[in-house]
């Protein structure tokens, strides 16, 4: 996804002048990209890198908030609850983009909007100065929002390992390893294999804070595989982008023993080719679908369904909201994400009313307890 980029103060513009690939165009506003780049090189020494110890937590008005008004049931696992929609019903979500300093700004905007919250809230670690500064921020944004009833997710637009933790969207988020660089980042004990393995050593300390206050997280890392604009994406085979997956899969479940995450394996609607990219059975828990071009159409969801079999799938990204009709016609969908601000850009009011008001999708009053 690509950001909407506007004009900010200095310190802000590192926040809204860096952002997510849209429907494969990374090229799109080179100009603006490089004046973004040029301030996150001026604060990319401000930030401090090293492990952190957790903030305590907040105390306030959001904090205050933290109430649920779930019924009295027994809780139960997000990937059951998940499971049990196929065919029946659909959780609304939406993507919070930067900046982390606001990480609910679009689900506050929704809740304004349609007068209910969305069921799925999704976060990220992020790339610039100021989203690497405020990841904590985000974290416990995570953590409110699963206290508060939502499922939670988390995705990973970060620097390639051949670059510093901060750094740039053009030629960086979006750059390209060569083939070299690209077997020793997947070789054990490799320069780029060790380098990556210590970004997971920071990120797992912040997945380690939300499993160790109870937070289960649906977590997508390396999404759109089929996306050559990213670092990780569009390598296929068996020693491609998905061998990539495994590693951070086997590292942070295995290494660092983290037992609260629903891996989530993400595709976009650009090829049809995603045999080349799965990595396994056992390393994903949902499949999640990316639509920027035709892929609501039927034969798209055809072209899935054998590949997911009996396992919950989702419409992991759009800008284009999906209709009340078209769920009704594609059952198994389980949860849809819209992107941020694109949300409201490229759907009307109405449209997101009619779509957020139809009896087959599931705000967060309506969930249940998750454990």
């Amino acid at each position: 996804m690509r950001m909407i980029r506007v004009a900010l103060p200095r310190v802000i513009l590192a926040l809204a002048l860096t952002g997510s690939l849209h429907a494969g165009a990374p090229t799109a506003e080179a100009e603006t990209a490089r004046a973004a780049d040029a301030v996150v090189d001026e604060l990319s020494d401000e930030v401090l890198l090293a492990e952190i110890q957790p903030p305590p937590p907040l105390v306030g008005s959001r904090d205050a908030a933290v109430t649920t008004t779930k019924l009295d049931t027994h809780p139960i696992p997000v990937l059951d609850y998940l499971k049990s929609l196929s065919g029946h019903g659909v959780v609304a979500g939406i993507h919070n983009r930067e900046p982390n300093l606001r990480p609910a700004q679009q689900t506050e905007r929704m809740q304004k909007l349609v007068g209910r919250y969305p069921g799925l809230w999704s976060g990220d670690f992020l790339f610039s100065a100021q989203d690497v500064k405020n990841r904590w921020t985000m974290i416990e944004e995570c953590r409110r929002e699963w206290e508060q009833g939502s499922i939670v997710q988390l995705m990973l637009h970060v620097a390639p390992p051949n670059q510093p933790e901060v750094c740039r969207w053009q030629g960086g988020v979006l750059s390209h390893l060569s083939d070299e660089e690209w077997k020793d980042l997947t070789t054990d004990g490799g320069t780029l294999n060790q380098a990556w393995k210590g970004r997971l050593d920071s990120y797992a300390g912040y997945l380690d804070y939300l499993q160790t206050n109870g937070v289960r997280v649906l977590f997508r890392p390396h999404h759109e595989m089929n996306q050559k604009g990213f670092w990780w994406g569009g390598r296929k085979g068996p020693e491609g982008t998905a061998k990539l997956y495994r590693i951070t899969h086997d590292y942070l479940t295995g290494t660092k023993g983290l037992t609260n995450l629903v891996w989530v394996w993400d595709m976009q609607d650009m090829s049809r080719d995603f045999a080349e990219y799965n990595p396994g059975e056992a390393y994903w828990d949902i499949f999640a679908f990316d639509v920027y071009g035709d892929g609501y159409g039927q034969s798209w969801y055809d072209y899935i369904l054998p590949i997911v079999g009996s396992k919950p799938m989702a419409i992991g990204e759009c800008a284009g909201l999906p209709t009340a009709q078209m769920l009704a016609a594609q059952p198994r969908w389980c949860f849809f994400m819209s992107w941020a601000e694109l949300t409201f850009t490229k759907n009307s009011d109405q449209q997101i009313l009619d779509l957020y008001n139809s009896p087959r999708v599931t705000t967060r009053e309506r969930l249940p307890r998750f454990k």
